[in-house]
């Protein structure tokens, strides 16, 4: 199948006849009269390619593009190498949908099942969706797997980003779940506060690692907690952040999930992306959307095939805890394809130029004023806060094409860094800044 598939007059000509038609008219023989538009559409007439051409450049040459980022909080610049858009970039894959025939969607269904399985492998956990919209979506559908039926409360930390509690808020408004918020202390979740918090009717305690500040939590301490309380213990993680922390399942949790985003997806302005999610083996029938599995046939010969999607989508969906009915297979791709490509060592030497990186400049500001504000150990983001506005810093990198970090409020920025960031643009932010100031 072609890029650009022609479509002359005698083609479709020809099209209506294959199919049993004379016109386009008795194509739509049976629609009634009443509805159908008479006349032209009141709408500009077309343009020619090259005309579109220009006029999609002019909107496109509206858009910034910075060469240099500062800036994480949730979508990061990572690099990725050229064999992922290259085999993304097959048509075989880009054409492709649900993978429903599997004697005809073998190809998909392993590129799927692989991903599955490089998510068990970084998470630590047993079993993998085929992935879904986003992290934020992933941690609300993580929630919802969480419920039983005398346990309905949700335990989420603060320092979670702030649209995953949003979304988080929003699923459990419409599912009837309670949800309580357990405040910071110290730039990481309030463990004090939390045991507090932790009863009988907890089903899930949540927290993200790295937190939105970038700061490591006491992951296996709040997985004791949920654990003692009888409720699930969930995490949200960076997969970057994989290479050199210990996973979720090390730390104790049940359900991992994160925006797979880092692995190998552009930030694209805000997408697409896709949501990984990962469990024990004791919670795979509660995982939502679909799962991949191998198995044989007659012959012996391995193949591919969707199991357990049947429970949401098609016979229980007035009872079923998630509607989930579809799956991000191309991100997913890249994905498996990005981890294929760097491998365990690749991705650790990402995870470690990322926070050596971070931490050389969180000293280099520090000098000039801009001061951490949290003493906890953190990834490759970290919170500064100045005397100097925050708009009047950001303002005056971005002026020299650099985006900086995220303003938190006037006085803070959320900073970041990555394999990307040479030390020689960490040190002209701190010689920009230091001339502002």
């Amino acid at each position: 199948m072609g890029k650009y598939i022609p479509n002359t007059d005698a083609e479709q000509k020809a099209m209506l006849q294959e199919s049993g038609f004379s016109s386009f008219d008795d194509l739509f023989r049976d629609i009634p009269q009443e509805v159908k538009l008479k006349g032209e559409l009141s709408i500009p007439a077309g343009l020619s390619e090259l005309e579109v051409r220009r006029d999609m450049s002019a909107l496109a040459d509206k858009n910034v593009v910075f060469p240099v980022i500062f800036r994480g909080a949730g979508a990061y610049r990572h690099f990725i190498p050229s064999i992922v858009k290259s085999v993304i970039g097959k048509e075989n894959f880009l054409t492709a949908y649900t993978p429903y025939q599997a004697e005809t969607s073998q190809g998909i269904l392993q590129s799927i099942f692989e991903y599955q399985t490089m998510i068990c492998d970084l998470t630590g956990m047993d079993v993998s969706n085929a992935s879904v919209y986003d992290g934020a979506e992933a941690a609300a559908e993580a929630v919802a797997m969480c419920r039983e039926r005398k346990r309905s409360k949700a335990l989420i930390s603060a320092l979670m980003h702030p649209d995953t509690i949003s979304t988080i808020k929003t699923y459990c408004h419409g599912n009837g779940m309670q949800v309580e918020i357990i405040p910071e202390k110290d730039g990481v979740t309030d463990v004090e506060a939390l045991k507090a918090k932790a009863d009988a009717e907890s089903a899930v305690v949540f927290i993200q690692h790295p937190n939105f500040y970038g700061n490591l939590e006491d992951a296996e301490k709040i997985g004791e907690i949920a654990h003692e309380a009888g409720a699930k213990f969930a995490m949200s993680v960076n997969p970057i952040s994989l290479g050199v922390l210990k996973t979720p399942r090390e730390y104790g949790a049940d359900v991992a999930v994160g925006d797979g985003q880092p692995l190998g997806l552009p930030i694209a302005f805000g997408g697409p992306y896709l949501g990984f999610m990962a469990s024990t083996d004791a919670m795979k029938r509660n995982l939502p959307g679909r799962i991949v599995g191998a198995t044989e046939d007659h012959q012996g010969r391995t193949g591919y095939v969707l199991t357990l999607q049947a429970r949401e989508q098609h016979i229980r969906r007035e009872k079923a805890s998630s509607n989930v009915c579809s799956n991000q297979a191309l991100c997913a791709l890249a994905v498996g394809v990005y981890l294929a490509a760097v491998g365990k060592e690749g991705l650790k030497e990402a995870a470690s130029l990322s926070t050596s990186k971070a931490h050389y400049l969180a000293k280099e500001l520090e000098k000039i004023g801009f001061k951490p504000q949290y003493k906890a150990d953190f990834f490759n983001e970290f919170v500064t806060e100045s005397d100097l506005s925050s708009k009047k810093a950001l303002d005056a990198l971005e002026k020299e094409g650099i985006l900086g970090g995220y303003p938190l409020d006037d006085k803070r920025i959320l900073w970041c860094c990555t394999e990307v960031n040479d030390k020689a643009s960490m040190d002209r932010v701190v010689e920009i800044l230091k001339e502002v100031k």
